[in-house]
């Protein structure tokens, strides 16, 4: 009575908290994302974030050039996935009041020299953008599209600067946008009289600004006075940037009321402007799945159900003996494939990533994963991946003993540090050149020894807990005797080739899901938005489809050749798509991105062999587990190994066996030469007369004596088949 009172103890409790997590979901905010109400006067601090491009993919920190800074600079505090993004968040001397517009507010005066000139020079160059924040909503500048009138795009952050030339002249200069036009959206409750910031936009300008007499604090501007509503509309005198050059940086700040909520204030940046795409990618990769379902269907409905059939409906022993396709490798299947650990651990770290990868989908897709909450994504996927370590090192501790082996614990290690520990590497060394770049995309010491007791303090242990509890299970029974003695593998077909044929099942996962990774490469490495999780799931749950079906399909292909070897080829069949990954990648790279640094190419490319090194390991464990399912599950034992036993009780007994049987082979020789002069006719060659029928030639050349001793069972080694009756001349 104790087990069904605890489960019914657990249903109450699950209930309970599931009850109280609907009725307190109505007023529940995420941290950090919790609307603020604003006053009339109150006080908005701008913080500046990062500088950016997409030419050099190396972050900055604003701070690193030579804008106006406040009396003391503040870092505000980020989390794990902020710091990897290299955000560098920070106070500014940008201060507002709520609904109180202003106009030409000076910042500071600065003087450049060749050092600050050489500085902003090169970022202009670089195309860097600076990223502001206003109560975490990211500044964007609104671009009207060119194709469509009534269309607006907003890109993020504005650029330090721009080149051109002067009229006249064909000498390039450089520009600095030092006057900012702010204008801040709001929605009015109009019962509290209070607002919530809804829209953070910005008109960024190059004005050389001019004035009067010797420069102080009250200085008036003569091109931008608000006393004489001359505001900035234009850059027609840009600021140029070079040696002793002066630069006054100044900003205006309009607020506007809009009728968008503060709930619904991401969906301008988040705005699909080519949502027919993704549903042409979903009809693809759909496609793509009813293709390879229809093949299955017709292998295990059509051609599984006929061979099954013929054997089941066999009338003599002699059809019996003849087995052709995949029923003639039963007895090899299971037999274990060469380097079986590495396979287990790609396995395990397979089922790692699924487990990320599947948990992390979810809460997107519910909504717990905001743009709102910078850095929560990878903050997230990294803390599954390592609370996920417990289902890695249980599934390679279940493979490894199916294989019957006993070091648990090397295995076990293998899981805990391979992948990770390639990944590091990888890691540890763009994370070097980064530093020699001076970004602030460089990891902090104290950021890489936090990855590190997560790892070694967190991730191994629960492998370990998790290889304990598996190994502990009892092993994966085969459904079918393996032979002791390897069967020999024909000649293969070129079409058969491993090579080819694993390459070749790599095309179809990737085409499932290669209109989506486009736009996952753009929201990378073009610093886009990318929130559409519930496209981004459909295609994951397809990309697993495909996975599935197309290693059933090629691994049937593959067991009719009479190639059992099917083990790393199923892995290996659908964890091809990662290498197409990769070569998309590099194509993207060529065609897409503007990237000339050297060291901003290797940062592409290092972090995009991690990225499909990943997806190798998730596609291949996918198509794995799933083949050695349809094997266990589907797994037939043939008809040569079913048993014959007396149709009625015998004796049970030894006997002994004749002398003549334990004689020598010396004896056993000179006995069988005597026995063949009376018996001549087995001295014989068995062949045909002129008319086809069967006779014996009394030649006397004799019969071949052999001696041998082996431990196999006759079942395994002298199982009648087509091959062997192919031996007897005239069969």
């Amino acid at each position: 009575m104790a087990g069904p009172r605890r489960e019914v103890v657990w249903i109450f409790l699950s209930a309970v908290f599931l009850l109280l997590f609907v009725r307190s979901s109505h007023c529940f905010y995420l941290p950090g994302v919790a609307p603020r109400d604003f006053q009339k006067g109150d006080e908005l601090k701008v913080k500046v974030n990062k500088l950016t491009s997409t030419k050099t993919q190396l972050p900055y920190s604003y701070y690193s050039l030579p804008y106006c800074r406040p009396e003391h600079i503040v870092d505000s505090a980020e989390n794990l996935g902020e710091v990897l993004r290299g955000d560098r968040i920070e106070n500014s001397p940008y201060v507002f009041k709520m609904r109180e517009p202003q106009m030409c507010n000076v910042v500071c005066r600065v003087t450049l020299n060749k050092k600050t000139a050489k500085e902003f020079k090169e970022k202009i160059n670089d195309e860097y953008r600076v990223n502001m924040i206003l109560d975490n909503l990211p500044l964007v500048v609104p671009i009207r599209r060119p194709d469509q009138e009534n269309t607006i795009v907003y890109q993020q952050g504005f650029h330090v600067g721009l080149r051109g030339q002067y009229a006249g002249s064909k000498e390039e200069k450089h520009f600095i946008h030092n006057h900012l036009t702010f204008t801040v959206k709001y929605h009015k409750d109009a019962q509290a009289d209070t607002s919530r910031i809804v829209g953070f936009e910005v008109k960024p300008f190059s004005v050389k600004h001019e004035y009067e007499g010797e420069w102080n604090e009250k200085t008036r501007l003569t091109t931008c006075d608000p006393h004489a509503k001359r505001a900035v509309t234009n850059s027609e005198s840009p600021q140029e940037v070079d040696d002793e050059k002066e630069i006054i940086f100044t900003y205006d700040v309009e607020f506007q009321e809009s009728d968008v909520k503060w709930a619904s204030r991401w969906d301008t940046y988040l705005l699909m402007a080519d949502d027919q795409i993704h549903w042409f990618s979903i009809v693809n990769s759909l496609m793509i799945v009813i293709f390879l379902s229809g093949m299955v269907a017709m292998i295990m409905l059509r051609t599984l159900y006929r061979d099954i059939s013929k054997y089941n409906q066999l009338e003599t022993q002699e059809e019996a003996q003849e087995e052709t396709g995949w029923k003639l490798v039963h007895g090899d299947v299971f037999r274990p494939p060469s380097n079986p650990d590495l396979l287990c651990v790609y396995v395990g770290t397979g089922v790692q990533f699924f487990g990320m990868f599947l948990v992390t989908m979810i809460f997107a897709v519910l909504g717990f994963l905001s743009p709102s909450n910078r850095g929560g994504l990878m903050t997230v996927m990294l803390l599954l991946w390592i609370f996920m370590g417990l289902f890695a090192g249980y599934a390679s501790a279940r493979l490894y003993k199916m294989f019957k082996g006993t070091e648990w614990k090397k295995i076990t290690l293998k899981t805990a540090f391979m992948f990770p520990a390639t990944c590091f590497a990888i890691f540890f060394v763009l994370n070097a050149l980064i530093w020699g770049e001076q970004s602030s995309g460089a990891v902090p010491f104290g950021t890489m020894f936090a990855l590190v007791f997560l790892w070694f303090g967190i991730s191994v242990p629960l492998v370990f807990v998790g290889s304990y509890v598996g190994f502990r299970k009892p092993a994966l029974e085969d459904p079918v005797k393996t032979n002791k003695i390897p069967r020999q593998i024909p000649e293969q077909p070129w079409y058969m080739n491993p090579i080819f044929s694993i390459l070749i099942g790599g095309i179809l996962p990737f085409g499932a899901i290669f209109i989506e990774l486009f736009f996952i490469l753009t929201s990378i490495w073009l610093h886009q938005f990318y929130y559409i999780f519930g496209f981004l799931f459909i295609v994951f749950v397809i990309l697993i489809v495909t996975c599935a079906e197309i290693t059933i399909v090629l691994c049937y292909f593959q067991l009719c050749s009479e190639d059992y070897l099917w083990w790393w080829r199923s892995y290996l069949t659908s964890g091809s798509s990662a290498f197409y990954l990769f070569l998309y990648a590099a194509f993207y790279f060529f065609t897409k991105l503007e990237i000339t640094k050297p060291v901003s190419g290797i940062l592409y490319f290092g972090y995009m062999l991690i990225v499909s090194y990943a997806f190798f390991v998730l596609t291949g464990e996918d198509s794995q587990v799933k083949g050695i399912q349809d094997f266990i599950i589907n797994g037939d034992s043939g008809e040569g190994d079913k048993c014959c036993t007396p149709s009625s009780k015998t004796p049970s007994h030894s006997l002994w066996i004749s002398n003549l049987d334990i004689l020598n082979a010396q004896f056993g020789q000179e006995g069988l030469s005597k026995a063949l002069v009376a018996f001549y006719p087995l001295a014989g060659r068995l062949g045909r007369d002129e008319n086809g029928r069967l006779q014996i030639d009394c030649n006397g050349e004799g019969v071949l004596f052999m001696e041998a001793e082996t431990s196999c069972a006759i079942e395994d080694d002298f199982t009648p088949s087509l091959k062997m009756k192919q031996l007897v001349p005239g069969h």
